[in-house]
């Protein structure tokens, strides 16, 4: 659904700023996960259940490699 924008960020920007850029959202994405989970009162464990399984949805869908 974002590749096309992805792939047009990554050529605007370049392989480092790119890369510094995604750190700093990935940070900020993890962020907004723990504190929804925290205020849902969901425990560590199922949080990173719940984790594993977006990312093995990702990698199915091909959006992470």
């Amino acid at each position: 659904m974002f590749a096309v924008f992805v792939v047009f960020t990554c050529n605007y920007l370049g392989q480092a700023k790119f890369n510094q850029v995604r750190g700093k959202l990935i940070v900020l994405h993890t962020q907004t996960i723990n504190f929804f989970c925290d205020r849902l009162g969901i425990d560590r464990m199922t949080r990173q259940n719940l984790i594993r399984l977006a990312h093995a949805n990702g990698k199915r869908l091909g959006l992470i490699s």
